[in-house]
């Protein structure tokens, strides 16, 4: 464990990711899960954007947000796996102070775009379901637009104080972080001052965004389900339910992980550390890899794209007719 005590500066030069501490033996292992996963998340999000950018049929809302999906989870992992595998393979963990505030701005800055994108999915759904003679001239592109750029905006107010409020503090152990990627919480913990402005302030915007979101998500379900069960036809209501699959499957598959990871690392004192960092990487890694998965199989306009877009030549060749 590298000392930074005696170096005459508050601030260290680098800091060491450690990984998965207690399973080092295991490095070799886990980057042939995180390898596999990192092609996946690039082949099926740049499909997915691929498909959607070539396809005029669907440069509609609900594929441009899915497009922004696509492009956050991308540029999520891309800022976190490649790290992560140059630490698993050659415990390359040494990483720039500058470097590791940037990853940590960029992590928790793209997950926070990530969940306003799914609660504006969930505001599209509830006006094609509750009101479909409003819809197209209500939820037109120029809206999504303005959804995802106040998205980002969000975003990045809610992140930009956080490497400020971490410059300020004084770090006089170790320099060495107890994780794959540089989390706010596990930087904050090598710190040797007064970190409590920092920990109200990380959790404060977590449950603003955390809350905030699940709060728009479950009130549009709400209106969303009781519209449905008004429908009359048993066909209607297991269509208009068809169309919020995909969207309630991403849902399920982000926010699982993420409350489980933020729950048991700040509150799960009793939790050992490898299974915090575990549950950090499955939230990094799970999402990005199924959310194209899981449009791409249940998305009948997608998935009808996908061969023409990929293969045009074959897409061309028409049966021959007897």
């Amino acid at each position: 464990m590298a000392s930074i005590s005696g170096t005459g500066s508050s601030i260290p030069p680098t800091f060491v990711l450690q990984g998965i501490p207690g399973l080092e033996e295991y490095h070799p292992w886990f980057s042939l899960t995180v390898c596999t996963g990192y092609v996946i998340i690039i082949a099926g999000n740049s499909i997915i954007l691929l498909v959607v950018v070539s396809e005029a049929a669907l440069h509609r809302p609900m594929y441009y947000f899915l497009c922004m999906l696509s492009a956050i989870d991308l540029a999520a992992t891309t800022s976190t796996l490649p790290k992560m595998l140059s630490i698993f393979w050659f415990q390359a963990g040494e990483i720039q102070f500058n470097t590791c505030l940037a990853q940590m701005f960029f992590i928790h800055a793209l997950c926070m775009m990530e969940s306003a994108v799914l609660l504006a999915m969930a505001v599209d759904r509830y006006v094609a379901i509750c009101f479909p003679l409003r819809y197209n001239s209500f939820f037109t592109g120029s809206l999504a637009a303005k959804m995802e750029v106040a998205a980002v905006v969000r975003a990045t107010l809610l992140m930009w104080p956080c490497p400020f409020l971490i410059k300020r503090l004084t770090f006089c152990r170790t320099n060495v972080i107890h994780h794959t990627y540089c989390e706010h919480m596990a930087v904050v913990r090598l710190a040797c001052g007064d970190t409590r402005i920092n920990s109200v302030y990380g959790l404060s915007a977590a449950l603003v965004v955390i809350g905030g979101d699940l709060l728009g998500i479950g009130l549009s379900y709400f209106f969303i389900v009781r519209a449905v069960l008004r429908l009359s036809s048993k066909e209607a209501r297991l269509k208009a339910f068809g169309t919020c699959g995909s969207h309630l499957c991403v849902i399920t598959i982000l926010y699982i992980p993420a409350l489980f990871s933020f729950l048991t690392h700040r509150f799960g004192h009793n939790v050992a550390p490898h299974v915090h960092i575990l549950l950090a990487n499955l939230y990094l890694l799970v999402p990005p890899m199924l959310n194209p998965i899981v449009y791409g199989v249940r998305t009948k306009e997608i998935r009808e794209q996908v061969i023409p877009v990929l293969l045009p030549n074959k897409a061309m060749v028409k049966p021959r007719t007897l």
